[in-house]
């Protein structure tokens, strides 16, 4: 059984990961993020069979770091809090957009070309969320920095 089936199945065991699960369904972002991750780990599992095993690290660190970071703004301190934490999952997308850039560009490795299109719809959604975060009330956000 592929490692995805696993890890999704695990949702249906406990009342507390159920409420994470409506969590996901229900957020767009998380969705993708998650949905993105384990595509990367299959992607990074050929990546393995070639032999590629510090890319095949690499990317999979940085890219199932985005869905981390999305998932752990969902329960910030503060306004500047979950906006920090956006920034660090739009800084992991980045990463995983030029280790994925890397492969296709570099002979003998799987086409990742799905992959970096993903990732792409990834940066834009994090890109806006971000920005109308900031804007919603910018005297705020700039206060919180100082109040924590």
């Amino acid at each position: 059984m592929p490692i995805c089936k696993i890890r999704i199945d695990r949702f249906n065991d406990s009342p507390n990961l159920f409420m994470r699960k409506e969590l996901i369904d229900n957020n767009p972002l998380l969705k993708l993020s998650i949905a993105f991750s384990l595509e990367v780990i299959e992607y990074c599992e050929k990546l393995n069979e070639h032999k590629k095993f510090i890319l095949a690290n690499q990317l999979m660190r940085s890219a199932t770091s985005i869905g981390a970071n999305a998932m752990e703004a969902q329960n910030p301190e503060s306004k500047a809090d979950f906006v920090h934490k956006m920034k660090i999952a739009a800084k992991e997308a980045g990463e995983t957009q030029y280790w994925l850039i890397l492969c296709d560009k570099a002979t003998n490795y799987p086409d990742p070309t799905g992959l970096i299109e993903k990732v792409e719809e990834l940066n834009r959604i994090l890109g806006s969320i971000i920005s109308t975060s900031k804007r919603k009330n910018p005297l705020s956000y700039m206060l919180s920095f100082f109040i924590f």
